[in-house]
């Protein structure tokens, strides 16, 4: 799995353990393997024995499939919601008292304003944050009518749109003092070390360091628009296969 669900699949492996058990009396140790999303895919193509993945992104499993032929092309058909058991968003985690007054993208690239981001080069969940900026811009200046995109007639006011999203993601992760590998490498330099005003994250990165610090030092910030992030999982056919784990590997999930 991704970095931010350590603590999610902590809680959760015990609690299916001891469900299996009292299911099927049969006792199973689950070992978890948390990293970068497309490092950790990168590691089951290379043959890591993963009997199941929970990636950031479908890009990732599809990689799995298409350069390892580790399980079927119709993985994310097999579980319902596109194989996403939960989905998420991108917010911000600002100081207590919200100071520099972030409220909405925009405000991320006023000058003064330190923005903490991890790497969209090196981490998946920094993919959501690009995306999530890029497409709020479109957004502001399209609209909520995504077909425009497409439409020839608007293809003036399209590539303004882009042009803009290009330079304010530019600005954005120009105002960056950091640009962390992870997601929650660069929780730990805002939280942590203490640098920067504002946190662009996953949303349960946020709600896990308002839960350990308490709104007296830091409180997240909803910006009118963000994105609706599928964080998918699959079973990886050749090794539950191999192991005759299919069954516990389909039920976990």
């Amino acid at each position: 799995s991704y970095d931010p669900t350590r603590e999610l699949y902590r809680e959760f492996n015990e609690d299916f353990a001891r469900l299996w058990a009292e299911r099927t009396g049969q006792q199973v140790k689950i070992r978890q393997s948390h990293g970068g999303s497309g490092s950790q895919a990168r590691a089951v193509i290379d043959g890591l024995a993963a009997d199941v993945v929970t990636l950031a992104l479908a890009y990732d499993i599809d990689s799995i499939q298409r350069k390892g032929k580790r399980l079927g092309a119709n993985w994310q058909t097999r579980f319902p919601h596109n194989s996403s058991p939960y989905t998420s968003t991108i917010v911000f985690l600002v100081r207590a008292g919200n100071p520099k007054e972030i409220f909405d993208w925009p405000d991320l690239i006023r000058p003064g304003v330190e923005v903490v981001a991890a790497n969209p080069k090196t981490s998946v969940g920094a993919r959501w944050n690009y995306l999530a900026a890029w497409g709020a811009v479109l957004y502001r200046e399209l609209g909520a009518d995504w077909s425009r995109l497409d439409d020839p007639q608007a293809a003036q006011q399209v590539a303004a749109a882009r042009a803009a999203a290009e330079r304010f993601v530019a600005a954005l992760y120009g105002a960056a003092p950091v640009l962390d590998s992870g997601a929650r490498a660069s929780t730990n330099t805002f939280v942590q070390r203490e640098i920067g005003d504002v946190l662009v994250t996953w949303e349960n990165e946020a709600l896990l360091a308002l839960h350990a610090l308490g709104p007296d030092k830091v409180q997240i910030v909803t910006p009118p628009v963000s994105i609706l992030a599928e964080p998918p999982v699959a079973v990886v056919d050749t090794v539950v296969d191999r192991r005759g784990t299919r069954q516990v590997a389909e039920s976990y999930l």
